[in-house]
């Protein structure tokens, strides 16, 4: 027989040491922040081969007023880091480590880890995730509600399919993976012929924060756009906003980027000298190839123009559900500009009145690269800064302290995880995919949402493509992978953050003790994968 209550009685609570422990830390955590009541919202934007200051509020002539809405009313750290390229970085912000430990480099499978949907998911969070994942899981298989979207490195941002009906061939070069939760297409060829990448990435975004269930519960939204990145596709209407801006060339528009740093108090421009130019000379292009390079820059700043459009899309719809004050929003790049001219090279058949269309793969090349990562030294898969530091935007109004602040310490996107780890009082996993977890790698960013300094006890490593690298404290190593005399170069960045005095021969022992730290940690690194077993 069943028996009913036949009084008020109260639910038996049964808290073990770990749950007390948890919810001790998460209370401090919130007494800590100041103003947060509850659990923030969470949006993560990741952005794909933008330069260091292709942002209005990093020195750009380019149109970001809602990214730079964002950093006027949060934090803008000027030393924060990525892993050098797109599969890797991304690998690294969704669990924490770096990507050898997590074999990103190998079959692009995140192993021995626990993803961002796999850690916040059991903590209550609706964990959503719509752009480029850029490797061979589905992320619905990895803790999150709904994915969408690119799981290669880039496509044809009009069609990444195939042809349709009366439109041109899309120009593409690779396959092309496409997810639609639990449905995977190969390829992709959407109906809509109004379909834009950047624009669909944000539609389906917007259509899940406008799901019932994030009325009882908070969310987390990974918004990894494809934009910038190659091919240079963007919408008429935005390539004509830039017409005339970039007529003058690389050095102006370089130039007053570099002069827009310094006034904002960005750089110093004793420690961030302006490299000389070793690019191509503008005049030696004939006028043909001046048209070319000129659109070619028009339509880049079109695609950065389109996205911020998407984000305004995203704060406007916050705004209107009264959710903007308690969201946790972060912004960065998986790598700086990109230098690559070499898919353009063999085809040089495109008309100038082609470009930008869905029969055009055209890319940024290496002069226009270096003005988008001004003041920094190479790009996109190079361990020097202009390969591995990011523009990195932090917007919380209820848990910032300083709206309009600039935080100078290092940090790293392996800090992310451990961020949001306090934040939310999630507990991180011993296990994830029916495999062992490794410890987390980064630190949390939450001092420098109060204005306090970091406390970062470990190095941080770089080793991907062209470059090795290892940063502690003020100190940075770094090496070309295939660099003739393959030597190793030392750079002090309290007084030098553009590595232009090579102090390798001046402190020879410095140097020799950074350079055992970085063999060390890559020889761990490299053994995680035989570790750590199913």
């Amino acid at each position: 027989m069943n028996h009913q209550p036949t009084g008020k009685r109260f639910p038996m609570i049964i808290l073990t040491r770990s749950v007390i422990l948890s919810v001790v830390i998460l209370g401090l955590v919130f007494w800590s922040v100041g103003a947060a009541t509850e659990r923030p919202n969470i949006i993560f934007i990741l952005v794909d081969d933008m330069g260091w200051s292709d942002l209005g509020c990093y020195g750009a002539e380019i149109h970001t007023p809602n990214i730079d809405s964002l950093a006027t009313n949060g934090i803008r750290f000027t030393q924060f880091y990525n892993t050098a390229k797109c599969n890797t970085t991304r690998a690294s912000v969704l669990t924490g480590l770096y990507h050898q430990q997590c074999d990103m480099t190998g079959p692009n499978v995140m192993k021995n880890s626990a993803t961002l949907g796999e850690v916040l998911r059991p903590a209550g969070y609706r964990t959503l995730a719509s752009g480029k994942h850029h490797g061979t899981e589905n992320l619905l298989d990895r803790g999150f509600d709904h994915y969408y979207g690119l799981r290669d490195g880039c496509s044809n941002f009009w069609n990444p399919g195939i042809q349709r009906p009366g439109e041109p061939a899309p120009a593409r070069k690779r396959a092309r993976y496409w997810c639609d939760d639990a449905t995977t297409y190969h390829p992709y060829t959407p109906e809509d012929r109004n379909f834009y990448t950047t624009d669909a990435f944000t539609d389906k975004a917007l259509e899940w924060l406008d799901d019932p269930d994030l009325h009882q519960k908070p969310f987390f939204l990974y918004l990894a756009y494809t934009a910038p990145h190659f091919p240079l596709h963007a919408w008429p209407t935005d390539i004509a906003k830039y017409a005339g801006v970039y007529d003058e060339g690389y050095l102006p528009i370089r130039e007053a980027r570099y002069h827009r740093m310094i006034e904002m108090g960005l750089i110093d421009p004793d420690k961030n000298p302006l490299p000389e130019w070793d690019g191509k000379d503008w005049d030696q292009h004939d006028d043909l190839e001046r048209r070319k390079e000129i659109r070619r820059m028009e339509i880049y700043a079109a695609m950065m123009d389109r996205l911020d459009q998407n984000i305004g899309r995203i704060l406007n719809k916050l705004k209107a559900q009264g959710k903007l004050e308690n969201t946790l929003i972060m912004f960065a790049s998986d790598n700086g500009a990109c230098p690559d001219d070499t898919i353009r090279a063999k085809d040089k058949s495109t008309r100038l009145e082609d470009f930008g269309k869905i029969n055009s793969y055209e890319t940024i090349g290496q002069s226009w690269a270096t003005v988008q990562n001004t003041p920094l030294r190479m790009w996109k898969g190079h361990s020097h800064e202009g390969g591995i530091r990011t523009p990195f935007v932090v917007f919380w109004p209820a848990g910032i302290r300083q709206a309009g602040a600039i935080h100078r310490e290092p940090g790293h996107v392996i800090d992310i995880m451990p961020t949001l780890l306090e934040l939310t009082g999630a507990v991180y996993p011993e296990k994830a995919n029916r495999m062992g977890t490794l410890p987390l790698e980064g630190i949390s960013l939450v001092p420098a949402f109060q204005g306090k300094p970091l406390d970062r006890p470990n190095p941080l490593f770089w080793e991907y493509s062209e470059g090795f690298a290892i940063r502690d404290g003020n100190m940075k190593a770094v090496r070309m992978r295939r660099a003739v005399d393959r030597e190793w170069e030392l750079y002090d960045f309290s007084r030098d953050e553009n590595e232009t005095y090579d102090l390798a021969l001046v402190m020879p022992e410095k140097l020799q003790a950074m350079k055992r730290q970085w063999e060390a940690w890559y020889a761990s690194v490299l053994a995680y994968e035989t570790s750590v077993k199913e």
